[in-house]
């Protein structure tokens, strides 16, 4: 048993599986405590994690995608280091995306992004998005098993997002091969130039040829859009601007959608009297989604860091301090929620987690999000019964064991191994 105390929880593969003991330690020293090493406290608080996320005056994003790792290249001084973080947010890594963000910047470039997710566009895509996973669905329906992640989950959402975006069909499957892990692989070292050659150059690469092919000939999709938007104040954007929310749109918009499609599964097939209870009322997708996200949303860990010395709950957090922000804690916060262990469909204020952020930096495409998981129940439980988990793959029920992805950034199992019957 790993030692609480000593752990590192950015590098240390043994929190990969079940951080669940470890936040709870933590939490039993406080809503907001010192982690070892790295100047770094931990946040597992739920009215601590919303009062510092909706105060980013104090509390920068810029390193929210990538928390302590790397270091940072300069050494915080003073207790105001706002001028500091100017002077060396370009050299950071992935400040270019949009969560990253602070401030006027962050507020032109969510609004450029909001742009692709209208209400309008979103009721155009229900028809797509059904049938879609009613193709998926029909692919591998006759035998009667699956891995959902890498047959339906991943497939189905790097689909949506590239759809919805206007990649070429033929580009798809190699944007797929080369993406990569997202930032906070744990245990890995890695330089701003390993982490930039492995994905963001290719992304940048293409992204840029497709924004310039549609400045010259928009076509109606939403790079067509992208390419051709203007910031609120009518500035123009520089291409650069444009490509890394095309990158992130990208990246994101595949990830978390098919992590939570596989926490959804995978809660169904625990939980035989649940499946059936949503099958015989679809009234309960949407509180089902949301104690999903709430329970084992796919966003374990962002980051925050502290620019002035400050006090949140009476702990003083001195400038330059990294707040990890565990989403995964705070949404079990028993001063918020009753019993927060226990997944009820009954939930009251099920919506008030903060699975998909909070304040400004609310996840631009929560709603998409919300109508591709409806979709795919569904479509899943119109055409699939019996739902269980794999004895062969993931052991019997006294034994469970799911293999999941080595990041501290997200909750990502790296397979779901399903057995159905079909529906006839």
């Amino acid at each position: 048993m790993s030692n609480f105390d000593t752990i590192d929880f950015f590098t240390d593969p043994s929190l990969v599986v079940d951080p669940m003991p470890y936040f709870e330690y933590l939490r039993s020293k406080g809503p907001i405590t010192p982690l070892p090493l790295r100047n770094t406290m931990g946040v597992t608080g739920y009215e601590e994690a919303v009062a510092i996320i909706n105060d980013p005056k104090t509390f920068s994003s810029a390193n929210a995608a990538t928390g302590p790792i790397p270091d940072y290249p300069f050494t915080p001084e003073g207790d105001d280091i706002s001028e500091m973080l100017d002077a060396h947010r370009h050299e950071m890594l992935a400040t270019g995306m949009v969560v990253a963000k602070d401030g006027l910047e962050h507020a032109n470039h969510r609004a450029l992004l909001m742009r692709l997710f209208t209400p309008t566009r979103l009721k155009e895509s229900q028809e797509y998005l059904s049938t879609l996973a009613g193709e998926l669905i029909d692919d591998m329906i006759d035998k009667g098993h699956c891995d959902l992640i890498s047959e339906f989950a991943t497939p189905y959402a790097t689909m949506v997002i590239a759809n919805l975006l206007g990649v070429p069909e033929d580009d798809r499957k190699l944007f797929c091969e080369k993406l990569g892990p997202p930032p906070g692989v744990v245990g890995e070292d890695v330089s701003y130039e390993e982490v930039t050659a492995q994905g963001f150059m290719f992304l940048f690469e293409y992204f840029a040829g497709y924004i310039a092919e549609r400045q010259a000939s928009p076509c109606g999709d939403v790079l067509s859009d992208l390419a051709t938007s203007k910031f609120p104040d009518g500035t123009t954007p520089e291409v650069m601007d444009l490509v890394w929310l095309a990158a992130f749109l990208f990246g994101a918009g595949q990830d978390t959608t098919a992590r939570l499609l596989g926490a959804s599964l995978k809660i169904f097939a625990e939980h035989p009297e649940l499946q059936e209870q949503v099958r015989a009322d679809r009234s309960l997708i949407p509180a089902f989604i949301e104690e999903v996200v709430r329970f084992e949303g796919p966003v374990k860990c962002a980051s925050r860091l502290a620019v002035k010395t400050t006090t949140v709950a009476g702990v003083e957090i001195k400038a330059g301090t990294t707040l990890a922000m565990f989403y995964g804690a705070a949404n079990r916060d028993p001063r918020k929620f009753e019993n927060p262990n226990e997944f009820r469909l009954d939930r009251p204020r099920s919506r008030e987690h903060i699975g998909f952020g909070r304040g400004a930096h609310t996840c631009a495409g929560m709603a998409l999000a919300r109508a591709e998981i409806t979709a795919c129940l569904e479509q899943i439980l119109d055409r699939v019964g019996n739902i269980q988990l794999s004895e062969s793959k993931h052991g019997k029920a006294s034994d469970r064991h799911f293999s999941y992805e080595p990041i501290y950034t997200l909750r990502a199992l790296k397979s779901l191994h399903l057995e159905f019957t079909k529906i006839k």
